[in-house]
């Protein structure tokens, strides 16, 4: 037989709970991604720096489905589910995670979340998660740091939401 495999894939949380699940994922001895950066936040006439998840309500987790138990993945608290096709779990294309991660390391994720907004109707491509370099015009900013991008599908327009820090302007 083969050599085990670890892949990447995605574990959907609980309202607001990626870093409860990261830390008892990490307790339970899994290699846990949340992807992020800081933002200022002003309140009551204070500042302070807080993390704000790059997709909200996700992290990545690293396993392999044919030799982890993944299912006690489930009844993690902080965990809603992982996102899986069927009843195996969906892994994540290759590389994906891993460039995340480098952007992470670089600063590239804090660099394009302090980096101004496109505007609507500006070009843009996407950086990151399953529409990575396509091109499309940015429609309109969304709630919770995302925006939607107008993508041709197949000769459709087709609306993604994305995160706001996914986008640079073409």
């Amino acid at each position: 037989m083969g050599r085990d495999v670890m892949r990447w894939f995605v574990v959907q949380t609980r309202p607001n709970g990626e870093n409860r699940a990261e830390a008892h994922l990490r307790r339970q001895g899994f290699a846990v991604f949340l992807p992020g950066y800081r933002k200022l936040r002003r309140h009551a006439r204070r500042e302070s720096q807080v993390f704000r998840p790059l997709f909200p309500g996700y992290l990545f987790i690293s396993l392999d489905p044919a030799r982890d138990g993944w299912r006690k993945i489930l009844s993690t608290r902080g965990v809603r589910d992982l996102v899986r096709f069927g009843e195996q779990p969906a892994a994540v294309p290759p590389g994906l995670v891993e460039d995340l991660m480098e952007m992470a390391e670089t600063g590239e994720l804090q660099r394009r979340a302090a980096a101004p907004l496109a505007r609507p109707g500006d070009r843009v491509r996407v950086t990151a998660g399953p529409f990575r370099e396509w091109i499309g015009r940015l429609q309109q900013l969304a709630d919770h740091e995302r925006v939607v991008v107008l993508l041709d599908l197949m000769g459709r327009a087709v609306k993604v939401r994305v995160p706001e820090v996914a986008i640079q302007t073409v």
